[in-house]
Parts: C-alpha cells; sequence; structure tokens
C-alpha cells in the first residue's frame, strides 16, 4: 500500500507531467514493467509475485477507464471519477455497499484475463465446482470477486470522508483469500483429507482452490459471529470489514510466518497476481 502511493505521488499512472496526481487511461495503458518493478522494489531479496500479471492486469484497467465514461468520465477518463458517479448514486446521503461493488464489477469486470464469459461478459472471479447441482445452466459457477471487494472495501474510508454514510456492509462477504484461508487450515477449522494436496501447487480454478476458498467465505462468517458473542458486540458495531482487516489477516499472516520459513499459504497457489 505505501509502494502504491509513493508511485501515485510520483506520477507513473498520470499521463499528464502537469498532473501527476492522477491515474489515466492513457497513463495506465503504457505503464512500463521496469517502472512498476521500481515502483515496488523489487528484487531477488524482495520478490513479488506475479509482476507481469499485475503489469497487464494495470494495463487492462486503463482500457477499461475509456470503455465506460459514465463511470470513469471523458475525455480523459481517470479511476478517481468514480467518486463523483457513486456521488449521484446517493439517496438522502446514505450509499449502500452493493452498489459501490456493482460498480467495480461493471467498470472494472474487463480487466480480468482468461476467465468465464456468459453472454460475451466476463464473469471476473468466478469459478466451476462440481459438487454442486448440475440441474440448470450456470448453477456449478462459485462467484467470489475477492479482488473487487477488496477494493469496495478500500473505497468506503475515503467515502465516508467525502460525508457518505455507507450502509448494508453486511451484504459483502469475507474476503477467500490465501491468508484468511491459510488461517482456517493451521488452526485446524479446516482439514485436509488428502496429504497430496499440501505437496502440489495447485491453479486459482482447481476444485481444491475452489472448495478451499468457498469454505473460508462460510468460516470467516462464524468467527465473526464468536468474536460479537465474545465481545457483546452486533454487526453494526462490529462488521465483517474490521474483522478482517484487524483480526483474520494478520492472524493468518502470523501463524504462517510460525509455521513455515517462507510465511507462505498452507496450500500452494499458481497465482499470476490477478486473483489472490
Amino acid at each position: 500500500a505505501i509502494a502504491s502511493f509513493h508511485a501515485f505521488c510520483q506520477g507513473i499512472f498520470s499521463s499528464d507531467p502537469n498532473q501527476p496526481l492522477q491515474a489515466d487511461a492513457i497513463g495506465l495503458q503504457t505503464l512500463t514493467e521496469d517502472a512498476l518493478r521500481n515502483a515496488f522494489q523489487v528484487s531477488t531479496e524482495n520478490p513479488l509475485v506475479g509482476v507481469q500479471g499485475r503489469l497487464k492486469l494495470l494495463q487492462r484497467l486503463g482500457e477499461a477507464l475509456q470503455q465506460h465514461p459514465t463511470v470513469f468520465g471523458s475525455p480523459s477518463p481517470r479511476s478517481g471519477s468514480l467518486i463523483n458517479y457513486l456521488l449521484g448514486q446517493t439517496r438522502h446521503g446514505q450509499l449502500e455497499a452493493s452498489t459501490v461493488l456493482s460498480a467495480v464489477l461493471f467498470g472494472l469486470g474487463g480487466i480480468w484475463s482468461g476467465r468465464l464469459t456468459i453472454a460475451g461478459d466476463n464473469l471476473g472471479d468466478v469459478w466451476v465446482h462440481s459438487a454442486l447441482p448440475n440441474d440448470r445452466p450456470y448453477s456449478q459457477l462459485v462467484p467470489f470477486h475477492k479482488l473487487s471487494q477488496w477494493l469496495t472495501y478500500s473505497l468506503l474510508e475515503p467515502l465516508q470522508t467525502v460525508g457518505l454514510d455507507i450502509i448494508g456492509l453486511d451484504r459483502l462477504t469475507g474476503l477467500p483469500e490465501y491468508r484468511n484461508g491459510g488461517l482456517c487450515v493451521d488452526l485446524g477449522l479446516l482439514q485436509i483429507k488428502d496429504p497430496i494436496v499440501l505437496q502440489q501447487a495447485h491453479l486459482p480454478s482447481s476444485e481444491v482452490i475452489v472448495e478451499w476458498r468457498a469454505l473460508t467465505v462460510i468460516l470467516l462468517d462464524r468467527i465473526a459471529e464468536t468474536i460479537r458473542q465474545q465481545l457483546n458486540l452486533n454487526a453494526t458495531d462490529l462488521p465483517l470489514v474490521k474483522i478482517l482487516q484487524g483480526g483474520t489477516w494478520t492472524a493468518g499472516r502470523r501463524i504462517a510466518a510460525e509455521r513455515r520459513p517462507n510465511g507462505s499459504a498452507p496450500i500452494q497457489i499458481e497465482s499470476d497476481g490477478t486473483v489472490f
């Protein structure tokens, strides 16, 4: 996050030297791998998983900004215009968290490569699991939208800063990523039936990863309920987003560092940086 902030301040996402503090369509589309590596201080001693995948994601973000002028403005679309769009979606100073997620999914859905599509629309972080009944079209699809929900959570504070009351936080899910999921495995909440699962790396589309992530979403809700009961708080006083940020993610990272020298997840993932 700090590296991203400094990169933004240095203007590497802007195409206009006179307006460095913006991320515009052209600036993102012309971003180079060297610039990204330098911004994140990537080296053999400080590796970053999926640099090329992250670069392509940012470049496709630039394309998405141009494709959705109603959300990102024109004639010079930029990511910051999303705030102006959301301000127009409020009612009596209130904004549904699901409205923010819908805007993110609509405006940025096209940036995810190699994903399932329906009628030409990219589904993003949605995968198939054969254990679900196949009795109607698309009934075996499992939606996660982890990065889109993470971005949505990240947008909530600046939206509150401009005076909006964000409601309906409970309509978003926990984030099915490797720190939260790793916590569930390392603590024994989830147990691996076949030891070979821990000896191989798995693609995000594999049923091992899909099942792990789906169970993580369910367990995060149960963890949140337990914590609230222990603290005598309700979902309004202690929403899931606070439990994720201040609890499960940090705990997952800490126990991973205790269990494995490199602090990796208990289940290995072949990631290009566009899912986790």
